[in-house]
């Protein structure tokens, strides 16, 4: 018989996640801030809080913004589960608040794996997120028939915590990447090349990258309808910040990029999606992609 599960935080991840949950035969009983979330979610069993959600569940997965919020529903949900319950925390949050949860859970006798995600909104919508997980061999095995349902790359990264680890990896990576798209365009635009044909020259070579296959058109038609928050992706950068100055690794441009995402937040774009980074380096150029420019010798 199927773990009951239940799901907290119905964002733009969280929700497509418990429906593809729904979809895969789960019971799941859902939470979340907003109860019009939960009634999008056909299917769900709505709960009032998250100890309510955890006495009705064997597995609750969070997915939520940040590290307070998951440390605020843990404290919640924690006297409503039960011995040998398991929590999986999917959200992106610090590596230092995952273990001080996990070790608070193990108290009450319940496992936990730290689970982040990569793969936006349409990897939550299709069931193709990758997912990193810490957290003990018996727990992940427990865990991986749920992920099954959510995800196509599904990897155990090592002990609690080191999912938080690689999913800041990967965070950088995204806005580096995101960055140098940006200037590739904007460079290539001001110049005179069609940014489309850019794109699609780029996607052929070694310069091919998953950011120009999921987030091209937001950069040629100027979409920036979250997608990923800027102000998350902030938040995530600062994580990985955080991370390296805890092992001694100097990462400058991760740095930088920072600085660019904290100056467009600045300016009220946080709820932008993160691809909107190109817009600060079109100011920087003075140039809008796609716009007429001549080339220059």
């Amino acid at each position: 018989m199927p773990e009951r599960i239940g799901f907290i935080g119905l964002g733009v991840m969280g929700k497509p996640m418990a429906r593809n949950l729904i979809a895969a035969g789960y019971d799941v009983t859902a939470y979340s801030r907003t109860r019009a979330s939960i009634d999008e979610v056909d299917g769900a069993t709505p709960a009032d809080g998250p100890r309510e959600v955890a006495a009705a569940s064997d597995v609750v997965i969070t997915m939520l913004p940040d590290s307070p919020q998951v440390g605020e529903v843990v404290t919640e949900l924690l006297p409503g589960a039960a011995e040998g319950s398991l929590l999986v925390d999917m959200s992106t949050i610090s590596p230092v608040v995952t273990r001080e949860l996990a070790a608070r859970a193990a108290e009450r006798g319940v496992g936990y794996v730290d689970a982040p995600v990569s793969g936006g909104d349409v990897g939550a919508r299709e069931a193709t997120l990758s997912i990193m997980a810490g957290g003990s061999e018996e727990d992940f095995a427990r865990a991986k028939p749920i992920f099954d349902a959510l995800g196509k790359t599904i990897t155990h990264v090592g002990p609690v915590g080191a999912g938080q680890v690689v999913k800041a990896c990967n965070q950088v990576v995204v806005a580096l990447t995101i960055e140098a798209v940006s200037e590739a365009l904007v460079l290539g635009s001001k110049a005179g090349v069609d940014p489309a044909t850019i794109v699609r020259v780029l996607s052929g070579g070694l310069a091919a990258n998953r950011v120009m296959d999921m987030r091209g058109h937001n950069f040629l038609e100027h979409d920036f309808d979250p997608g990923f928050r800027i102000d998350l992706h902030h938040k995530d950068i600062n994580i990985a910040l955080a991370t390296a100055r805890e092992y001694g690794v100097a990462v400058p441009a991760t740095a930088a990029v920072g600085e660019m995402l904290q100056a467009l937040r600045t300016r009220g774009q946080g709820d932008r999606d993160h691809s909107a980074i190109l817009t600060l380096i079109e100011d920087l150029a003075q140039h809008t992609i796609g716009t007429r420019a001549a080339a220059t010798a």
